[in-house]
């Protein structure tokens, strides 16, 4: 098995409008360009042609209207077994409680948050509301973290607030998208490294800047707590798969980081 623990697609409809905004929400990141149309068709070929056995797709509700319909087609990808979807929840959404219990009644084992995209920041209560209605529930919670190229002069989500959460949030299965923080990694190494979060290690390939300080995150962290990811579109995932072949950690650590950790968590 190889498990991709942080994926995007959207409903075929709205894929190519969904794709030139994001891709000009990258402007200025020219190093963060798309390798699929954006539709789970495509994001499936490129998977499986790269070794990939399973997908979680992150979808993320960006306003409250939107979120029954983002958590509609989560469910809608249940029928592809190639899929374990994500829903999300919006916090300023009068339908928390009632969708993650849809959710949950779905199948689906969790939700993805992205404070950068909500304007909010991640140590707002309105997300301590939802980190306790995913932990009452034992739902899993994967959250962007670090720079992102919509909000690049104010992060939401820094490794310092994921360690707040976690202190505030015991029981919850956290997961800090881009090893803790994209672009943040001496913050990981310093704030979240030996915690009980989950890093996946999205978008790894292209951080040749911090390329050794990503290497310290996997040798010093939990190897239990690590998840392969590749964060396509935005990454080529073979690339993201070299990046963990390559990395100095023994071969054990590398079997866990790319299945076993995430079958554990997926129940499968």
């Amino acid at each position: 098995m190889l498990i991709d623990f942080h994926t995007h697609c959207f409903p075929d409809a709205l894929a190519p409008r969904a794709m030139e905004s994001l891709k000009n929400n990258c402007a200025g990141f020219d190093f963060i360009k798309p390798h699929t149309d954006g539709t789970a068709g495509d994001a499936k070929a490129l998977l499986r042609g790269c070794g990939v056995t399973r997908a979680v797709v992150c979808n993320i509700a960006t306003n409250p209207r939107q979120e029954r319909k983002v958590n509609d087609f989560a469910i809608s990808l249940l029928e592809d077994g190639f899929f374990s979807p994500l829903g999300s929840v919006h916090p300023d959404s009068t339908e928390k409680a009632a969708e993650l219990d849809r959710l949950r009644a779905a199948g689906i084992c969790g939700i993805k948050l992205h404070p950068d995209y909500v304007r909010v920041q991640l140590n707002d209560p309105r997300f301590d509301e939802i980190f306790s209605l995913a932990e009452e529930r034992d739902m899993l919670v994967v959250v962007h973290a670090g720079l992102d190229p919509i909000s690049p002069d104010l992060i939401h989500a820094t490794p310092r607030m994921f360690a707040v959460v976690l202190k505030k949030h015991p029981r919850l299965t956290l997961i800090a998208a881009h090893m803790g923080g994209f672009l943040k990694a001496e913050e990981t190494l310093a704030h979240l490294v030996g915690t009980n979060v989950y890093l996946d290690t999205s978008l790894s390939s292209l951080r040749e800047s911090e390329r050794d300080s990503l290497y310290a995150i996997l040798k010093q962290h939990d190897p239990a707590r690590l998840l392969f990811a590749s964060d396509t579109p935005w990454s080529n995932p073979a690339k993201e798969i070299a990046f963990i072949e390559n990395a100095p950690i023994d071969e054990r650590v590398k079997a866990m980081i790319f299945a076993e950790n995430a079958a554990r968590l997926l129940k499968l």
